[in-house]
């Protein structure tokens, strides 16, 4: 056959086509080196292409950080979430803050300098020589106009009271008064603000970090809706006027908001980062795939089922840290059978913490029989729950329900987050097995999850509270009557009086006493249900630098960096 071929196809001899078959090896000799060095520029191009987003954008300094939900909005009078507060603290600066390694320690913004009076109920702040991002000069009046703002009740800022330290704030936005002169925050001159507290208040600085206390530019709000419009388009791309260290260029709903560095910021030369973009992934093994594809330089969580993994193996880019938060539910007190005391007991005694700690969370969190996280110094929470399901079965029954027959059926709100939903199974198991209770789970996106929470539409909401200064006060402020953050419809006098007495302590010390008195109530009647207090948990790029481990997980983005001679894992 092969005989054939080769003479009845061609006509060709044998000799002939041997000698044609030297030629060609002859001359595949001569181009081999040719071929061998378009192979390896070849190869050199395969492996430009195979550099990832992360790279070029490290190179480029653009930092690539997931940031779970689309943010509700980027107003700071509104927002109340951990995804908000990330991106608006690259657009506005404070009068102090945040430290690069400390959340103990102020750190100078807008104002270069301060001091108290002799016991700290009053302070005065030297404004910078500053400039917004159109132009304008940061003044004190700034920051009256935006403290009038979210004390406006108009506005319904849930975050209101945390400006009740300043003398008669509460006054002027529960409207017993209306002019706001009598509030204790007046600008003395153009670049001198003086404030006056209820009380004594050394933790004063650590609160001006948080959002809430941060200026807006008037003239952008005015001329877009006003001190008591909700959904001014002054927020969006283009209109945001800002005095930090980025200003807002894209926002691309569930897509991608990007910053930029603000050439204008008072502190520009310290900026290395040239933009940031803050992708919403809600799904952790999406976030965790978009990470190792070389797509971000920081998650905001780990799947729960690979934390054993990243805990034993990968220290090179895996980190957890102690975080002073508290994972916890809230119950709505203003729906039966949540009304009954007994009943939002018996939910708390028959949860084994410890169990969920081990055996789901996972990573290192600390099982919590109280409420305010360990690690403010000075103050330890009272230790009042414990895990006692023969307690809890005895108080089902004394409220009218032994072993759960009558009981109605429940549900628990969580937002999107496999997480959370693994956690509410747990639950849902418990209180079914120990019991005999009926709980469903609904899942929402983030944004109608929070305004679901805020009107009170769910028997059972999944929650957590991150401190917003290091003191026991930003954990339980929050449980006062009609605190924009209570969201349970609880109510305590004692509780109230007592919170208030805290405010006008004269001393740390007489402080700390209080809101420890106003723990134990908090305790006893259980509008919540306490599980474990947080640790941070993430993968980080090992080129970033400049971002360091914090109890509040506040990070200030003008300290960051890329080294880009670090090598990848």
């Amino acid at each position: 056959m092969c005989s054939f071929y080769l003479s009845g196809t061609f006509g060709t001899t044998f000799a002939e086509t041997y000698s044609f078959i030297k030629h060609i090896k002859h001359m595949f000799k001569k181009i081999l080196p040719w071929l061998l060095c378009a192979v390896f520029v070849l190869g050199l191009s395969a492996c430009k292409k195979r550099q990832t987003r992360a790279d070029e954008a490290a190179a480029q300094g653009v930092l690539l950080i997931a940031n779970g939900s689309e943010p509700s909005r980027l107003d700071p009078h509104l927002a109340t979430g951990v995804p908000e507060n990330r991106i608006i603290s690259s657009l506005l600066e404070g009068l102090i803050a945040y430290h690069p390694t400390n959340d103990s320690l102020p750190e100078p913004g807008m104002a270069e300098s301060w001091e108290p009076n002799e016991d700290s109920s009053e302070w005065t702040f030297h404004i910078r020589d500053a400039r917004w991002s159109n132009g304008d000069p940061v003044t004190a009046q700034d920051f009256v106009y935006s403290w009038r703002r979210m004390l406006t009740a108009a506005l319904g800022a849930e975050y209101a009271p945390n400006l009740f330290v300043i003398k008669n704030a509460q006054e002027y936005f529960e409207q017993k008064i209306t002019d706001f002169e009598q509030v204790g925050v007046h600008a003395i001159d153009e670049k001198t603000l003086r404030v006056t507290l209820v009380g004594p208040a050394p933790y004063f600085l650590n609160m001006l970090k948080h959002y809430s206390f941060f200026p807006v530019n008037p003239c952008s709000v005015e001329s877009m809706g006003g001190i008591t419009d909700r959904m001014g388009e002054w927020t969006r791309p283009g209109n945001f006027v800002c005095n930090g260290p980025f200003v807002l260029e894209q926002w691309e709903t569930n897509k991608v908001i990007r910053v930029v560095k603000n050439p204008d910021y008072w502190d520009a030369d310290k900026v290395q980062l040239n933009a940031i973009e803050f992708i919403p992934i809600e799904n952790q093994s999406t976030e965790e795939s978009s990470f190792l594809a070389g797509q971000l330089h920081l998650t905001t969580n780990i799947p729960l089922s690979k934390i054993p993994y990243y805990l034993s193996n990968r220290g090179d880019i895996a980190h957890f840290e102690p975080y002073l938060g508290v994972y916890f539910y809230r119950l709505n007190v203003t729906k039966p059978p949540l009304d009954n005391p007994k009943v939002r007991m018996a939910l708390n005694y028959v949860i084994n913490r410890k169990l969920i700690t081990e055996n789901v969370t996972r990573a290192s969190e600390q099982p919590t029989y109280a409420y305010t996280p360990p690690g403010i110094m000075g103050y330890e929470p009272p230790v009042v729950l414990s895990t006692d399901a023969d307690k809890a079965r005895q108080l089902l029954a004394e409220a009218g329900y032994p072993g759960g027959e009558g009981f109605p059926p429940l549900e628990i709100l969580i937002n999107t987050d496999e997480g959370h939903r693994q956690l509410a199974e747990v639950m849902q198991q418990i209180w079914s097995k120990e019991l005999g209770i009926h709980v469903t789970i609904l899942n929402q996106e983030w944004k109608v999850f929070l305004e679901s929470q805020n009107k009170m539409d769910y028997d059972i909401s999944r929650s957590g509270w991150i401190g917003d200064y290091m003191d026991p006060g930003t954990f339980l402020d929050m449980w006062t009557t009609g605190n924009g953050n209570n969201q349970t419809g609880w109510s305590n006098s004692d509780y109230d009086r007592i919170i208030l007495e805290a405010r006008m302590a004269r001393n740390q010390q007489a402080r700390y006493e209080k809101l420890f008195e106003a723990e134990q109530i908090l305790l006893k009647e259980l509008p919540i249900v306490p599980v474990y207090w947080y640790t941070t948990k993430h993968l980080m790029d090992p080129r970033l630098r400049g971002y360091y481990p914090k109890l509040l997980d506040n990070h200030p983005y003008k300290y960051m960096y890329f080294d880009l001679d670090t090598q990848q894992p």
